[in-house]
């Protein structure tokens, strides 16, 4: 990614937080078997600050849309108690395989590691950790959905898990749906918009990313228009 991508992909921009449109395949930061990553090129986004700024949540690799960035260490402690208290909005937008039976609704599974050789790696478990997934209909086209996610928990992989065990994987999904390891589409999750309460006496910054390329045909057929 060069200097100039990574600053067209600039959404929010104020003295405390950037939000950017992070692209689906990408690691936000390097992993143990090293690779490029985000994190890489955050010094293109210190606008004039002695320092890069920094990751504020996580984003998984094949994911895109809405990544928050702290801009200093105060900015990035205050959007951690925003988001450990959930105060911060977030809305995925999701297409699926299959169709829900009704317009909207709630997911309450919690979730558990499946097992410790899988890394991050999820899977139901009544003895796991609460998660909530909130969820509405947005459209539908032939044997898809498009779907509104609303996470009020943070669980690794929680809408992809969650999806999946409603018996609606996602598209493009290689460890909980039906798409193959290698060779297949790209995960249709995407961070669509958030809603950071950050200042006291202002209104929540709402910021929305762009429809991506690679989930456009799909939508389309789901009954969204550009």
């Amino acid at each position: 990614m060069t200097p100039e991508e990574m600053v067209s992909r600039l959404l929010y921009r104020d003295g405390l937080m950037l939000v950017i449109d992070k692209p689906a395949g990408f690691a936000v930061h390097r992993g143990p078997k090293g690779g490029e990553s985000l994190e890489d090129h955050f010094d293109t986004l210190r606008f004039g600050l002695p320092r890069a700024p920094a990751l504020a949540h996580r984003l998984d690799r094949d994911t895109s849309g809405c990544l928050l960035l702290g801009r200093h260490r105060k900015a990035l402690a205050t959007l951690g108690r925003l988001f450990k208290n959930g105060a911060i909005e977030k809305t995925y937008w999701a297409v699926v395989e299959g169709a829900p039976e009704t317009d909207a609704g709630a997911i309450e599974l919690p979730l558990g590691r499946l097992d410790e050789t899988r890394g991050w790696w999820m899977k139901h478990d009544p003895k796991g950790q609460p998660a909530v997934t909130k969820w509405k209909l947005l459209g539908r086209g032939g044997s898809l959905s498009w779907l509104a996610l609303e996470p009020l928990t943070g669980r690794t992989h929680q809408l992809r898990v969650h999806c999946a065990e409603m018996g609606w994987p996602i598209v493009g999904d290689a460890i909980y749906g039906n798409a193959p390891r290698k060779g297949g589409l790209i995960l249709h999750l995407h961070a669509r918009e958030v809603v950071v309460p950050l200042y006291k006496n202002r209104a929540p910054i709402h910021v929305v990313a762009p429809a991506p390329e690679h989930m456009r045909a799909a939508l389309t057929a789901c009954g969204w228009s550009a």
